[in-house]
């Protein structure tokens, strides 16, 4: 089972799709930047962001610890380009119906990849001091490191 090896968070995330220093004024603005930081970074179609907007109306993509994961439906696939991640992150927290958002993770990824990404993810993501420590996050190397250490910790 392990032979889908899941590409290392790191290497998905381009420096520049690390946006510390975002705000929103509601959930929906911060998915469409989180969308546009997708966009930006080549991974996607604009289409994908109505297919993002879609997956949030029929499942809240907040995880927890202050994050949420937006990402697209099934439908959407056909919008990606690459797989990517870009995070961004909010000092002021958003309203995700009625949690408060600091962080963003947005992906973007072909077939399955989405699953392996967002299994990687979680176990940062449920992580208290990890989660705290992404919320906090000043510069793009500290997202780097945050991200990471699974990529190192996946051998148990």
């Amino acid at each position: 089972m392990a032979d889908q090896q899941a590409p290392e968070l790191t290497a998905l995330l381009a420096e520049s799709s690390i946006r510390l220093d975002e705000s929103a004024a509601t959930r929906d603005d911060a998915i469409r930047a989180t969308g546009q930081a997708l966009v930006e970074a080549g991974a996607i179609d604009e289409s994908y962001i109505d297919a993002m907007f879609e997956r949030e109306n029929s499942v809240s993509t907040y995880v927890g610890e202050g994050v949420a994961i937006p990402h697209g439906t099934l439908a959407g696939k056909d919008s990606v380009k690459d797989d990517a991640l870009v995070v961004l992150r909010f000092p002021t927290p958003v309203d995700w119906d009625g949690n408060e958002v600091s962080v963003t993770v947005g992906i973007a990824a072909k077939g399955n990849g989405h699953i392996a990404i967002l299994s990687q993810l979680a176990s940062i993501l449920m992580d208290p001091d990890k989660a705290a420590a992404l919320r906090g996050a000043t510069t793009t190397a500290e997202v780097y490191d945050l991200l990471a250490s699974t990529d190192e910790d996946d051998d148990d």
